[in-house]
C-alpha cells in the first residue's frame, strides 16, 4: 500500500518597504538592491500622504518627541511603498535595512540600505516592518485591496474545489436542468432579486 503525502507548503511571508521622500530618486537602485537579496516586490505604488494619513500610520509613534518631525518628514513629498515576499521576509527585510540610526548603520552596518541611503535616524531613507502583524496592518493600511490571506494552490486547490465549489455547481446546474427554462439566465436572475 502507497502512503501519499501531501506536498510540502512553502508559507511566503509579506512585509511592507517604503522607500521615504528625501531617497525616492534612488528608487530605481534600492530595488535592484532588494531583488538581488531575495525578495519579491509583489505591489509596488507611489503615493503622497497627508500628515494626516502620516499619523495614522505611525499612530504607534505617537507622544515620542520626533513624532512631528517623523509625520511633517513622511508628508514632505512623494513615497514608494511595495508589499515584498520571500520566506521570513520580515527579519530579512529589518537585516537588510540595518539599525534605524543611519549614523549607527554605517559604523554597525555598512552595507545596510540606511547605511547606503539615509543621513540621519530621522531621515534614514526607508522604512520596515517590526513583525509581522505590524506588515499585515501597514499593508492593509497602504494597499487596502491587498489579499494577504496565503491563496491555496496545488493539491490543497483541488481539495478546496471538490469540497466546496463543484458539489454548489453539481448542485444548481441539477436544478437548472430539471426546470429547463426557456431562458436559464433571465430565469436565474430572477430568482437571485
Amino acid at each position: 500500500m502507497e502512503v501519499l503525502m501531501p506536498e510540502p507548503q512553502i508559507y511566503v511571508e509579506r512585509t511592507l518597504a517604503i522607500i521615504k521622500p528625501d531617497v525616492i530618486d534612488k528608487e530605481e537602485e534600492i530595488e535592484d538592491h532588494i531583488v538581488q537579496s531575495g525578495f519579491h516586490i509583489i505591489q509596488k505604488r507611489k503615493l503622497q500622504l497627508s500628515p494626516e494619513q502620516c499619523s495614522n500610520f505611525y499612530a504607534e509613534q505617537f507622544g515620542k518627541v520626533f513624532f512631528p518631525n517623523l509625520t511633517a518628514y513622511m508628508s514632505s513629498g512623494p513615497i514608494v511603498a511595495m508589499v515584498l515576499a520571500r520566506n521570513c521576509a520580515v527579519s530579512y527585510w529589518k537585516e537588510l535595512l540595518g539599525p534605524s540610526n543611519s549614523l549607527r548603520a554605517r559604523i554597525t552596518h555598512p552595507h545596510s540600505l540606511r547605511a547606503l541611503y539615509g543621513t540621519d535616524e530621522l531621515r534614514n531613507g526607508l522604512h520596515g516592518s517590526l513583525s509581522i502583524s505590524s506588515a499585515e496592518k501597514e499593508i492593509r493600511f497602504i494597499f487596502p485591496e491587498a489579499i494577504l490571506e496565503p491563496v491555496p494552490t496545488g493539491q490543497r486547490a483541488r481539495d478546496y474545489l471538490n469540497l466546496y465549489v463543484k458539489p454548489t455547481l453539481l448542485a444548481g446546474l441539477t436544478a437548472l436542468c430539471k426546470e429547463k427554462p426557456a431562458d436559464p439566465m433571465v430565469r436565474a436572475a430572477s430568482r437571485l432579486l
